[in-house]
This record gives C-alpha cells, structure tokens and sequence, in this order.
C-alpha cells in the first residue's frame, strides 16, 4: 500500500473516473474513492481501487473520514471527476493545505446565473438572460427575451433538463417540469430557480484550457433539437486562425473572470455572428472523451496533467504531435432496440474495420430497448477516430458511426452524423459529465491502451 494518497471524492461512473485512478498509480500514488455507494462505479471494483464508504453529501461526516485517512498516510491531493462534487474537492483540498483551485470561485461557477453575471460584468460575452423562480417568470423572460429560447437548470452537467423552447407554452410545461424537481439526476438537492436565455444559432465549440492557457479548440456537433445531446467532437477544429484566437481568447478571458486559473477548465461558446459568447464554463476537466482526443491529436494527457497538477508536481502541456481526433456518439432516431448479439458483433467489426478507427463501442446489451437522446444518458455507443488531419478523422468518424448503426433494430441512420455546420439551424443546441454510465466494456476490452 502506498504511503501517499490521492482522495476522488466521487467520480464519474468510468471514463474519466477510472483514468484519474490509472494515472494517479502510474505516477506512484495510491488512488483512493470516497463514495456514498462506490458500487455506482464497477471500476473501482473491477481494477481493485481503495474505497472509503462516506455520506459525501455531509460535510462533517466526509471531513471524518479524511482525517482518518490522514492519521495513516500522507494525503498527497484531493481531486473529483464529477461535475457535481468539483467544489466539494476545492474545499477539501483547501482545508488540508493542498493545490486546488479556489473553492468559492468553482461555487460561484457552477451556479449558471452567478457564472453569467460574472462574466457579463467583466465584459465577457454570454447570451442574453435570465433567473426565474416561478412558471409566470419564466414567460415573461421568454417574451422579453424573443422566442425560441432555451430554458435550463441553473446547475447540472450532461446537457440534463437543457431545452429549446419554441413557444410560450413550451416554456411553462419545461419550467414547470424543472421547477417542481426537489433532486436532481444524481440525487442531490435541486435548485429551486432556473435560466431562461437567448438562443444562439451559431456553431458551437468548446476550448479546453489549463491555468490560462488555452490548449485546444474544439469543434462540437449537437443533435437535432429540442434537446442539445452532443454527438460529436472534432479538435483541433478546422478554423481560420483569427476565429479560432477569437475563441481561445474570449475562454482564456472568461477564466480569468471566474477567478480560476487553476487545473483544468472546459469553456464552452457558440458564435454570434463573428462574436464568441460563452455559454458556459466547467472548472473541471471535459467529459464526452475530449481528453482523450486530445492526447490522440496533440499528445497532451490533460488528465495525468489534472493529477500532477493535484499532487503538487511540475505539468508539461507540450504538443509531440499535430494531427487530428474525432468522436461519433450514436444515438436513435425513434424508438427500436439493439440487435441480437450477432448484430452487435457485426455493427462492432464494420465500424473498426475504417482504417481510422482506434476504438468503438456500444454500451447497451443486446436486445435492449432503445429510444431518441433526451441528454448524454441517451447516447449509445462511440467511434474514436485518429488521422493525420482533423477533416480525415471527422470523415473516418462520420462512416464508422454509420457501420455501428447498423446494430439498431429497425435500422436507421444515426442521428450522430449530423451536418457539417455542426449545430442546429435557426428554426430548430456539451459535459459533463462523461458519457458515464457506459465505458465499462472498452475498458476491459482495451486495458493494453490505458485510454
């Protein structure tokens, strides 16, 4: 056993979770996830990971069961992978002494409203919006505002509870919905407000940021509304350079603004025109794999960057290589299932056969229902591909996605393939968390790449 500790105060289910773990040993420190039900992730007991069974939604209880961990070994850092416990961590973290970024800028940051009022008094772009309380509110804000527009939690992760509204009756039946939630997908308490905003038709992206460096920009495509499920990433995204530092430095000011700096950071933006506005930032790593496609395109491992960074160690963010990376997410068009094994098999084989390919998977079981993406709990299966361009892996990602539809039951074209403009028409919207609840099969299958 190792004498000193890295704390996961919850994680993602696997995914970026069960990587954290991975690097955290490789760089010689003994991973250790404290959960209120470790059996939420299979990982942990899969890869024989140390776990401390703790209410992590009670402070005193959580902070007991730091101490006794302390009492017998050095606690080294204090990290969480889930968007939901990422403040959690900071004050942990602060309590003992230990890196981390400054907890009552990840609270203030994680509340959208809060976020935007930041941002907006420091001259960084954002959607027009607004905080309700009440469904009444919330119609008056959509017609002040101008329909559509999007109605959203004020926390959250995943694209959860995210809708695009295109009446003012579909803004009372949403808000309605989400104003009457007491808890939230993870079990934790709900706010009692949300956000109504502007919609933004522009093409989406996200900048993937460390301290105040922006490290790459990110192409994301998003499916067909009036949910805002994101079906794919391309990086670096294809942008002529002026956009792109446009971008980058609107994600760096916006950091800036939040009082981060600190780790890792996930900004997402969507053009107005030639102007960048941030829809949000994550102060946390991205989910959906990015890191990943990161590591394939420029050779920058965020996430051993994210625990050295914990741990108190020097982090390099050095490119080895200038190529490209791309993720499909296939999702339904209408209600099925998935095929018999012997489809699924076949759908696997067809989508790794493209040259491109260095992963596909499908997270459901044969035989399971199947049904259109609400949010990233929808998505079922992924293709990542790796080229020598940006466009080459996009097209390799686009026909691999296809081959595994064919394991859907009817079949149907995967709504995972959408447009090159990469985000919903006029008429017609990524993290965070991971694409969790689904990974667990690469995993075992690709062990060898430490993904």
């Amino acid at each position: 056993m190792n004498d000193r500790l890295l704390l996961l105060i919850e994680s993602n289910t696997t995914g970026t979770g069960r990587r954290f773990a991975q690097r955290a040993l490789a760089e010689g420190i003994e991973p250790v996830l404290l959960s209120a039900d470790p059996g939420r992730y299979p990982y942990a007991a899969e890869d024989g990971l140390r776990t401390v069974v703790v209410d992590t939604a009670d402070p005193a209880a959580l902070w007991s069961a730091v101490r006794e961990l302390a009492a017998t070994a050095q606690i080294a850092g204090v990290l969480s992978s889930s968007e939901y416990f990422v403040v959690t961590a900071a004050e942990v973290a602060a309590r003992l002494g230990l890196p981390g970024p400054a907890a009552d800028a990840v609270q203030a940051c994680r509340d959208k409203t809060t976020q935007r009022r930041l941002l907006a008094g420091a001259g960084v772009p954002v959607p027009a919006f607004t905080e309700v309380g009440e469904v009444a509110e919330a119609v008056d804000a959509a017609a002040r505002l101008g329909l559509p527009v999007v109605v959203k939690p004020v926390q959250g992760s995943g694209s959860v509870g995210v809708r695009l509204c295109a009446s003012l009756g579909e803004v009372a039946d949403h808000a309605g919905a989400l104003l009457s939630a007491t808890v939230n997908e993870r079990g934790l308490a709900a706010p009692t407000w949300i956000l109504v905003e502007s919609y933004l038709t522009g093409r989406e992206f996200s900048v993937e940021v460390v301290g105040h460096e922006a490290v790459v920009t990110v192409a994301k495509h998003i499916g067909p509304p009036p949910v805002f499920v994101e079906t794919g990433h391309d990086l670096p995204a294809d942008l002529p350079p002026r956009r792109r530092d446009a971008l980058t430095a609107c994600a760096v000011a916006a950091v800036r603004a939040l009082g981060l700096g600190w780790g890792a950071a996930h900004v997402e933006l969507r053009l107005d025109g030639d102007t960048p506005r941030v829809i949000e930032v994550n102060p946390r790593l991205a989910g959906g794999m990015i890191p990943e496609l990161v590591r394939r395109a420029c050779g920058i491992d965020l996430i051993t960057a994210q625990v050295r960074a914990a741990v108190g160690l020097p982090v390099t963010l050095e490119r080895d290589r200038d190529a490209g990376a791309s993720i499909r997410f296939l999702t339904a068009e209408a209600a099925g299932t998935l095929g018999p094994a012997d489809a699924v098999e076949e759908a696997l084989s067809r989508a790794r056969e493209v040259p491109e390919v260095v992963d596909a998977a499908l997270y459901r079981a044969p035989g399971t229902p199947v049904g259109p993406a609400e949010d990233f709990r929808g998505r079922l299966g992924h293709v990542i591909t790796a080229g020598s361009s940006t466009a080459a892996a996009a097209r390799a990602a686009e026909e691999a996605v296809t081959g595994l539809a064919t394991a859907l039951r009817p079949p149907a074209v995967p709504s995972a393939v959408p447009a090159p403009a990469q985000s919903h028409p006029a008429q017609d919207r990524e993290d965070h968390e991971d694409h969790e609840d689904h990974e667990n099969r690469k995993d075992r299958e690709d062990s060898k790449e430490t993904v």
